[in-house]
């Protein structure tokens, strides 16, 4: 195993590269198609018709596991870091973790729900992914300054916060400009009326999805001293 993927570090570093590619398969094959148009098309619309719809679905499910099984070992690690050198953040750990876990319980939903099939449960998913995630990142990089410099160090504290910035900014146009467009569709035209709305939107939902992607990058160093071990107990008694 390559030097960079020691101890749990392979669990942020296979989510950020098996999102990525669920993103970008997903994007490319649905244009191949003809399916949507190559400029800015929402996330989901490259994941609403078959043969991608598939891709989409599988891919986007084993990314909510992974972020599920990311943000746990995350909050084990805080857990640990405060028991050792008492920093304060039990409860924003706690409430982080929940969030995230919210959250990918949301990306599920827009996996399996597709956006012209339910587009209100679809909807519904996909504000609880990009809400909860951006609540998420926002308090880790609380929780990264109150740690430093003993586990972190302030680069990468701030290299957490500006991501975290950058997507609240982008989450709120993003969520706005959606809410004012009157159409769920996959093609449009320039000349529509909300088109403009849309490119918002899209532009801003990208930059919200890689944002988070950055993000867990930043976990990698944090977890290569990390080691998971599992203990099996058997009862004499059965």
């Amino acid at each position: 195993m390559p030097f960079f993927l020691k101890g749990m570090a392979f669990v942020p570093f296979l989510l950020v590269t098996w999102s990525s590619s669920a993103f970008i398969i997903s994007y490319v094959v649905a244009v191949l198609s003809g399916h949507v148009n190559p400029f800015l098309p929402y996330i989901s619309d490259t994941g609403t018709t078959p043969p991608e719809s598939g891709i989409f679905g599988f891919m986007i499910n084993f990314s909510a596991f992974l972020g599920a099984a990311t943000m746990y070992t995350r909050y084990k690690i805080v857990e640990k870091q405060n028991q050792t050198s008492y920093f304060g953040t039990p409860v924003l750990n706690l409430v982080s973790l929940v969030l995230g876990l919210v959250g990918c319980i949301g990306m599920g939903i827009v996996a399996n729900f597709q956006e012209l099939a339910v587009p209100v449960v679809h909807d519904g998913g996909a504000l609880l992914a990009f809400v909860c995630g951006v609540a998420y990142t926002f308090l880790q990089s609380i929780i990264s300054y109150k740690s430093c410099p003993q586990w972190n160090s302030l680069p990468t504290c701030r290299t957490r916060i500006t991501i975290s910035l950058i997507s609240c900014a982008a989450v709120v146009p993003m969520i706005a400009c959606a809410s004012l467009i009157s159409i769920t569709k996959l093609e449009w035209n320039p000349q529509e009326k909300d088109y403009a709305y849309h490119v918002v939107s899209a532009t801003c939902e990208w930059t919200v999805a890689f944002g988070f992607i950055f993000y867990f990058l930043t976990f990698i160093h944090e977890f290569q001293s990390v080691t998971l071990r599992i203990s099996t107990e058997l009862n004499n008694d059965i």
